[in-house]
């Protein structure tokens, strides 16, 4: 991969541009989520350049993306997906309109993440559901880099997210972080509940593409935490909420 467009990371993140380990666990995890409604109308809220979509695509009877930044909404156009360029607070969709809705990693960088929960709830069908990865507060490392000099600083820096909530929001005001805590706020009140709250690991496809054995067991030890306490160490909450 090119190095990255660094006021864009920091706005916006980085989108999967390969397909290795990672997406594929993490795909298989959407398909259980959807339990069927894979194969109905789905929406991928923020697909970048498509490449969860693709496969969404390959399952659904219909479906679509949104992608907010208007150079990753062209290039995922431009593979012959139904992409729409909005931001996620004002989905340009009818109500009802959807059976699955995926939000990978999505909502730590939208202006009101509440907002956009609401409108992705309110595209959903009854018996829908939003399958969503956000950054877990409780990891050892800010991935998405930090402002310090007055500079952006891309990486991922350690302990961060372990600092006073005002003081990690100076240092990386670009992206929200999550609690366990933060979520249940968020849905607090909404027509919706939840089938799956959850933190998971990283697949570390780039230690392993450097280092493979020590990467292999790195990653083996640290997905096998997600069956103990110590899940709440994990790179992503997985949350799955089905409306009512």
């Amino acid at each position: 991969m090119d190095s990255p467009d660094l006021p864009r990371a920091a706005l916006r993140g980085e989108p999967s541009y390969v397909w290795r380990a990672g997406q594929v666990r993490r795909w298989e995890m959407i398909l259980a989520a959807a339990d069927g409604r894979e194969h109905g109308r789905v929406l991928d809220c923020g697909c970048g350049i498509g490449a969860y979509l693709e496969r969404m695509e390959t399952h659904a009877s219909h479906a679509f993306g949104l992608e907010y930044d208007p150079d990753r909404a062209r290039m995922a156009h431009l593979n012959h997906h139904a992409v729409v360029c909005a931001a996620s607070e004002h989905l340009p969709f009818p109500s009802n309109s959807f059976d699955l809705i995926l939000s990978h990693e999505v909502l730590e960088h939208v202006d009101d993440d509440r907002l956009s929960v609401q409108a992705m709830l309110r595209v959903l069908h009854k018996g829908g559901r939003l399958v969503v990865f956000v950054p877990n507060r409780g990891y050892p490392f800010e991935t998405h880099g930090i402002f310090w000099g007055g500079r952006y600083r891309f990486g991922n820096i350690p302990l961060v997210n372990y600092l006073p909530r005002r003081l990690r929001d100076k240092l990386a005001p670009h992206v929200r972080a999550y609690s366990a805590a933060d979520l249940h706020t968020l849905f607090d009140g909404l027509p919706c509940r939840p089938i799956s709250t959850t933190t998971i690991f990283g697949a570390y496809d780039n230690i392993i593409a450097r280092w493979p054995l020590p990467g292999r067991l790195l990653r083996t030890l640290l997905q096998g935490l997600e069956h103990t306490p110590l899940r709440g160490l994990g790179l992503s909450h997985f949350w799955v909420v089905e409306k009512i």
